[in-house]
């Protein structure tokens, strides 16, 4: 790699994270020689900041934390560098309207993740850290400090409900596929790029010295911005096709990411 690398930036889900939603021995061990090297690491993801926060404290590695899908940025000590929410009137149209679908429906506030629908099966991807949803009644949780919502159903269902979405906000959200069963909902211009174009302004590193790795939609603008963007082998078909110039590696289960970094950079592990 010719490029020199100051700030290696990680999606999660896909990514980093094996199928059984786990970090690879080798990944945590590539990660770890990063940081050594002086390189600044830092995870964007989907996943909400308590639960970032709990996992980096638990694999004991220093990490800048983009989550909500750049809704919120958090330093090293977990000071707040910036935060984007909602705007009311979209939160309320969003939890009240009848969307005619039956996926269910997450929000994501500083408090932790809330929804309606009791379903166990979501915590299939949190076990490793413990994290989950309260059940609460959406219409009574404030109008503000909203940052994020999701809806979780099968992909052909919410391929239905995306064009419905887009068409009646506009360009006032922005509207992504984080996963196959998962369609994510953000104030407009809020993503994983415009957050990571914020943390790097603030940390005097270009973007042009930017590694980045990703899987899915909700990685697009943050794979484009940087000076290197990696595409993972078991991405979503749709990110493929919209980033085709973008180099593909192998697929999370067998711990792409450090393999690439391993040859790379020259890791020695």
């Amino acid at each position: 790699m010719n490029t020199t690398i100051r700030l290696a930036a990680f999606d999660m889900d896909g990514t980093l994270l094996m199928p059984d939603h786990h970090l690879g021995d080798e990944t945590l061990a590539s990660l770890r020689k990063l940081a050594e090297r002086g390189i600044t690491l830092t995870f964007a993801t989907g996943r909400h900041y308590l639960e970032m926060k709990q996992v980096l404290a638990n694999i004991d590695i220093p990490g800048y934390l983009i989550t909500g899908n750049g809704t919120r940025v958090h330093n090293l000590e977990g000071t707040l560098l910036h935060a984007s929410d909602l705007p009311e009137t979209c939160f309320h149209e969003l939890i009240s309207k009848d969307w005619g679908t039956s996926a269910s429906l997450h929000v994501f506030r500083d408090d932790g993740w809330f929804t309606e629908t009791d379903s166990p099966a979501l915590l299939h991807a949190h076990q490793f850290s413990g994290f989950r949803y309260q059940l609460v009644e959406l219409a009574k949780l404030p109008l503000t400090g909203n940052s994020k919502i999701c809806f979780c159903a099968p992909h052909d269902e919410l391929l239905i409900l995306l064009p419905l979405l887009q068409d009646y906000f506009a360009d006032r959200l922005d509207i992504c596929f984080s996963a196959h069963d998962c369609l994510d909902i953000m104030p407009g211009g809020s993503n994983k790029g415009s957050a990571l174009a914020l943390l790097t302004k603030k940390l005097g590193i270009p973007l042009a010295e930017c590694l980045a790795f990703g899987d899915a939609m909700n990685d697009r603008e943050m794979l484009e911005s940087v000076g290197r963007g990696i595409v993972m082998g078991n991405a979503l078909p749709v990110l493929k096709q919209h980033v085709p110039h973008l180099e593909v590696i192998g697929h999370c289960k067998d711990q792409a990411v450090s393999q690439f970094l391993r040859r790379e950079l020259q890791l020695g592990l």
